[in-house]
């Protein structure tokens, strides 16, 4: 089962965020070729912290490009919203992911009191200069400001520490 983002009318959520030195955009197309290298690169250090079933192997550009166009799409319809985050030196970091809660983690009940489902990767040298965690709390700054999500649930397996 998979609980819908709840927005309210005329709610467009920000094509564009910063935090720091760090720049979140809405994911395009345009972003395919540093996307699917940062992936490849990374899946290793994506597996352990931000866990689930994605990737499991390196993707190819014509996957990819599958998968950003539905990105696009969802973020659209206000279905989901996915982010590429770079540093404001337009370096590529990661990527950041909010989805309606049961797509990406089984919704059970414990979890029912959730609005949306938070999750983020970085590459591992962005890891290595301590962007995993500057993300963690962009994206807790993001939501409180930018957002109208009250009960966000962070599905990440490593959590930062406050």
């Amino acid at each position: 089962m998979i609980k819908k983002l709840r927005l309210p009318p005329g709610f467009t959520a920000p094509t564009r965020s910063t935090y720091e030195d760090l720049v979140a955009t809405a994911i395009t197309r345009a972003d395919l070729r540093d996307d699917v290298r940062g992936i490849n690169a990374s899946i290793a250090l994506i597996q352990r912290t931000r866990g689930g079933g994605w990737p499991t192997e390196p993707v190819t550009e014509e996957f990819n490009f599958v998968d950003i166009v539905w990105h696009e799409l969802e973020f659209r319809e206000g279905a989901s919203f996915t982010y590429v985050v770079r540093d404001a030196g337009r370096g590529y970091l990661g990527c950041c992911y909010l989805y309606p809660m049961g797509r990406r983690t089984e919704l059970t009940e414990a979890l029912l009191e959730h609005d949306v489902d938070i999750s983020w990767w970085v590459t591992q040298g962005a890891y290595e200069h301590g962007y995993y965690r500057t993300l963690y709390h962009a994206l807790r700054h993001w939501l409180a400001e930018q957002f109208p999500f009250g009960a966000p649930y962070y599905s990440n397996t490593e959590i930062p520490p406050e």
